[in-house]
C-alpha cells in the first residue's frame, strides 16, 4: 500500500529540515535524534519519523544504533577523503558539462556572492556556513539537471559534518574568494578554467582538515557549561575572526 501525498510530504519535510539544519550547522555530527521528540515537532506517528530516518541512513546522513537510536554520521578519516574525493569529481565535470549559463546565471551567482560578503561583514556565523555549501549547490540548480542538485546537496551535507568534526583551521575569506573566482570563470564563459579552479578550491579546504582529531563525547555538556575545548582556547587566543566549524 502505497502512502498518502501528505505522508510522503511529512516524510519529505522531515528529511529537509535534518538536511538544512546540518548543511546551516545548527545540526551537529553525533546530534541524537530522538523519534518521539520529532514525531512531536512535526505532528506525525514514530512510523512517519522512522521512515524519514531510514531514507536519510541511504543518503549516509544519520546511522541508527540498536541501543542508542539515530544519531547524525560522525564522518571518519577515511570517510571524509572519500566524500571530498567524489565531489572533485562530480563538481569538476558539472561543470565541464555547463554550455553557458542561463540568461540569470551571472545575476543569482553575483547576488549569492553579496550574501557571503554581507555575511563575513557582519560575523553572521551561521549564516555563512550555509552560504558557504550553497553555492555549490546553486551552481547545480544552474544547470539544470535535478539528480545532480539532488547528489550534490547530500555530498555537501557530508562534508559540512566533516567540517564541523576535522577543520581546525578555516579562513571564510580565502573560501570566499574561491567561489569569486569560480563564479568569474563561468560567467566568462571558461567552463574548463571554472572546473580547475573548483578542484584547486575543494583541495585546499580539504588540507585545512585535521583528521587526527577524534570526536569529543562531552562537547554538547562542556558548550551547556561555557567549557572551551583546547582547539578553541587556541583558536580564541590567537584571534580567529571565524569558528573552525564553518564547511565549503
Amino acid at each position: 500500500m502505497q502512502d498518502s501525498p501528505i505522508a510522503t510530504d511529512k516524510k519529505t519535510e522531515i528529511e529537509e529540515a535534518i538536511v538544512s539544519g546540518i548543511l546551516s550547522g545548527r545540526i551537529k555530527p553525533g546530534t541524537r535524534l530522538g523519534e518521539s521528540q520529532l514525531a512531536t515537532v512535526f505532528s506525525v506517528s514514530r512510523t512517519r519519523v522512522r521512515e524519514a530516518l531510514m531514507r536519510l541512513e541511504a543518503r549516509c546522513i544519520v546511522q541508527v544504533s540498536p541501543r542508542r537510536g539515530w544519531y547524525v554520521i560522525e564522518p571518519s578519516a577515511e570517510e571524509a577523503m572519500m566524500v571530498y574525493g567524489a565531489r572533485r569529481a562530480l563538481e569538476s565535470g558539472m561543470m565541464r558539462s555547463l554550455s553557458a549559463l542561463p540568461p540569470d546565471g551571472p545575476a543569482i551567482l553575483e547576488a549569492h556572492l553579496d550574501q557571503e560578503r554581507a555575511a563575513i561583514a557582519s560575523g553572521d556565523r551561521q549564516r555563512l556556513t550555509y552560504l558557504m555549501g550553497d553555492f555549490h549547490i546553486r551552481i547545480a540548480e544552474l544547470s539544470g539537471n535535478t539528480v545532480l542538485v539532488d547528489i550534490l546537496r547530500d555530498l555537501t551535507a557530508r562534508t559540512m559534518l566533516i567540517s564541523l568534526q576535522y577543520q581546525s583551521d578555516f579562513h571564510a575569506r580565502q573560501s570566499h574568494e574561491g567561489h569569486c573566482a569560480i563564479a568569474a570563470a563561468l560567467i566568462a564563459g571558461d567552463v574548463a578554467k571554472a572546473a580547475a579552479l573548483s578542484i584547486e578550491h575543494l583541495d585546499e579546504v580539504e588540507a585545512g582538515l585535521d583528521l587526527t582529531v577524534r570526536p569529543d563525547p562531552l562537547a554538547d555538556l562542556r558548550h551547556s557549561l561555557s567549557l572551551p575545548t583546547s582547539r578553541s582556547c587556541s583558536l580564541q587566543s590567537a584571534g580567529t575572526p571565524f569558528p573552525t566549524n564553518q564547511g565549503d
